[in-house]
């Protein structure tokens, strides 16, 4: 009857991540169902959406690199031109490279999206109900993570036990359906998951997606380097075309992994 223990294991494990899975959808439900008035998003809350705080700092960098007030070296240092920033997160940006006005880009990186400025954008957005509250930021993809390593968990453990021997005392395509029936609950709960909730933001609420959605769809109607630095906010590092600027960023990649 070891068999009877697995397949309570299995069933422990799909239920609590399915559980779980559910109540972080029923969160971003409440969050979205609280966003009521229409929001003009700014890169930079686009690119918090995005991309939470790393997404803010590498989108300010780039923007002040194109405007000639940052100097971002293809060997991965930052290099203040203009020392006065032009709002609270240029000014963490220029406070994270130092008083020597240089510094490797991935320590400007982090020190600027963990400054309070970003901090303050992200709780303005919050309480818009466009972004998932800071304790419940991962639930929804990491629930959905989860119930995914629950369908593998349960048709191993099946195996384990149809494998050992002297096991099972019922037939063996008996013991298979009773191990099937979590992992039908755990596929029709990434199936619903799919449908209702994808897809799965780490930052923003179902009102910011579709609120993202709706930005890049008219990112030509606002000007080429508005439209440039929408495509940075929503897409990252990897929209920047400029080959010198781009190696700026890899060479940050390999210094500080993401």
């Amino acid at each position: 009857m070891f068999w009877v223990l697995l397949l309570l294991l299995a069933w422990a494990v799909a239920a609590t991540a399915c559980t779980r899975l559910c109540r972080a959808a029923v969160r971003a439900a409440a969050v979205d169902a609280g966003t009521a008035r229409a929001h003009d998003l700014t890169l930079y809350e686009a690119a918090f959406l995005s991309g939470g705080p790393a997404r803010v700092a590498d989108l300010t960098l780039v923007s002040m690199a194109r405007q000639q007030r940052l100097l971002l070296a293809h060997t991965g240092w930052a290099t203040v031109v203009d020392p006065r920033g032009r709002d609270d997160i240029e000014r963490s940006v220029i406070g994270a490279i130092g008083p020597e006005g240089q510094s490797r880009i991935a320590p400007v990186r982090a020190g600027a999206a963990a400054a309070d400025a970003v901090r303050t954008l992200a709780d303005r957005l919050v309480n818009a109900g466009l972004a998932v509250p800071d304790g419940a930021r991962t639930t929804v993809a990491a629930g959905v993570r989860q119930v995914r390593a629950a369908a593998l968990f349960v048709p191993a453990v099946g195996a384990v036990a149809l494998a050992m021997p002297g096991q099972p005392d019922l037939p063996r395509t008996l013991v298979a359906l009773w191990f099937a029936l979590p992992l039908a609950l755990t596929l029709s709960c990434l199936a619903i998951a799919r449908v209702e909730v994808h897809p799965y933001s780490r930052w923003a609420s179902p009102a910011g997606q579709r609120l993202l959605g709706a930005l890049t769809l008219h990112t030509g109607d606002a000007g080429d380097d508005r439209t440039y630095l929408t495509s940075v906010a929503v897409r990252g590092v990897r929209a920047i075309g400029e080959p010198e600027l781009r190696a700026a960023f890899e060479q940050r990649a390999r210094d500080w992994p993401d």
